[in-house]
């Protein structure tokens, strides 16, 4: 018996759910900037998550429809790709995972994942006024 093409993690779940979680989570990171979540998630995410930003970098029409297909959320995908990644000026190692104790009720490992860079989202806020003024 092999383990060829068996990359990632199960989490306990089916396969379909897994993919759905994993994506929740990367949708709720680029939203918030930081997420608290299990140390094996955010490690998860965070392989996932730094290909798309770097696949975001590119900022081509490919690019774009890769990254909303990834994401399966259009808001989220042009929130990473207009905003949030000329702001990143690194060229890897975007995201940091901190240790954040032990969930209360079954002592996992927590951990918070979160941006390297300070990444300011008010940016996006003053472009949607601009575009609501003209």
């Amino acid at each position: 018996m092999h383990r060829h093409g068996y990359k990632g993690r199960k989490f306990g779940r089916k396969t379909d759910q897994a993919t759905a979680l994993v994506r929740g989570l990367m949708c709720s990171l680029i939203k918030y900037q930081s997420i608290t979540t299990t140390l094996a998630r955010a490690k998860e995410i965070r392989r996932d998550t730094e290909k798309l930003i770097t696949l975001a970098k590119k900022n081509t029409l490919a690019s774009r429809r890769l990254v909303i297909a990834r994401l399966d959320d259009i808001e989220t995908a042009d929130l990473l790709i207009d905003v949030i990644v000329p702001q990143i000026k690194r060229n890897s190692g975007y995201l940091k995972i901190e240790h954040a104790g032990y969930r209360k009720g079954d002592h996992a490992e927590m951990g918070t994942i979160s941006f390297v860079d300070a990444i300011d989202t008010t940016v996006e806020e003053k472009a949607d006024k601009k575009k609501g003024d003209k």
